[in-house]
């Protein structure tokens, strides 16, 4: 007798799914829903309420100096004339993209750096886990503030980025390659290569799988890394303070001497959303990781 697709001696069977294949809704934790409500919040804010306002916000002068805050200025005003909540806004915004951009090429190099000199090995390998070492063992903040006083605020934003991405990828790519290491000798890669399957295809359908929730909590951490050392170079005066940023703003507070003025909300108001993000971006973070592991069923 044929047996129902449904039934099955009296027991209802659930129709089986791949194991790679993710849920088209997968269900947020707590930690990641939160965390993403913080970065959607100030992604929206920092990029549409700019839109309402036709004044450049780094213009010094264009408001009366030290008001206090009122419906007209939500923060008020500093002592450079400048409305203070859009100019926070306008540094939130200028911090994000800086600490994206560096993200995006940061995890793109350490990924295709990592995994191919984790796959491939021999003489390509040694090239690339000698520039990883040397970056790695390079001070990172002392390089970025001999350099920084080198060009002394003079240098372009995007030089800023790229001196992030510089010293910013090697940690990533060690750490993949060491996971590429590990793959490369499993029996599913061998068949592939057995198979007859380029190097490009094994790396990118065997490997890359396991390595791209590593990326994913990586990029986060490292828009962290970004954000967090361009606003220690911008409070020490080395990064481009002309520019608004969380740093460029807490420098002019305190070079204005801002809680001795009676300004606390000049140099509270960016310290206050640097550490909300910095938090939504943790909780991002740390809840993807979470979120993978009950995927894969570790926890």
């Amino acid at each position: 007798m044929k047996e129902s697709v449904a039934l099955r001696h009296g027991v209802q069977v659930k129709p089986r799914i791949a194991p790679g294949w993710p849920r088209l809704r997968p269900k947020l934790n707590r930690r990641l829903y939160i965390g993403l409500s913080i970065i959607a919040v100030f992604i929206l804010g920092s990029f549409l309420l700019p839109l309402l306002n036709s004044v450049d916000p780094a213009e010094q002068g264009t408001y009366l100096k030290n008001l206090p805050l009122s419906s007209k200025h939500l923060l008020g005003t500093n002592a450079l004339g400048q409305d203070i909540f859009w100019f926070l806004v306008t540094a939130i915004r200028n911090s994000l993209l800086l600490g994206l951009g560096v993200s995006l090429a940061v995890t793109l190099i350490s990924t295709f750096l990592g995994l191919s000199a984790g796959f491939i090995g021999g003489w390509y390998e040694r090239i690339v886990v000698i520039f990883m070492d040397t970056f790695i063992t390079i001070p990172v903040l002392p390089i970025l503030i001999v350099v920084g006083a080198l060009v002394r605020g003079n240098t372009s934003f995007a030089v800023v980025g790229v001196i992030l991405v510089c010293f910013g990828w090697a940690w990533s790519a060690r750490t993949i390659r060491s996971m590429a290491l590990s793959l490369r000798e499993r029996e599913f890669v061998n068949m592939a290569r057995f198979s007859g399957a380029s190097t490009m295809d094994i790396i990118y359908r065997e490997i890359f799988p396991y390595v791209y929730a590593y990326m994913v909590v990586g990029f986060i951490n490292t828009i962290l890394f970004a954000i967090n050392t361009e606003a220690a170079l911008a409070v020490i005066g080395l990064s481009k303070v002309q520019v608004p940023t969380l740093g460029s703003i807490i420098f002019w507070a305190l070079n204005y001497n801002a809680l001795m003025i009676g300004q606390t909300a000049w140099i509270m108001a960016p310290i206050a959303a640097t550490v909300v993000l910095f938090l939504g971006l943790f909780l991002t973070s740390t809840g993807y990781n979470q979120l993978f592991a009950e995927r894969r069923g570790v926890s």
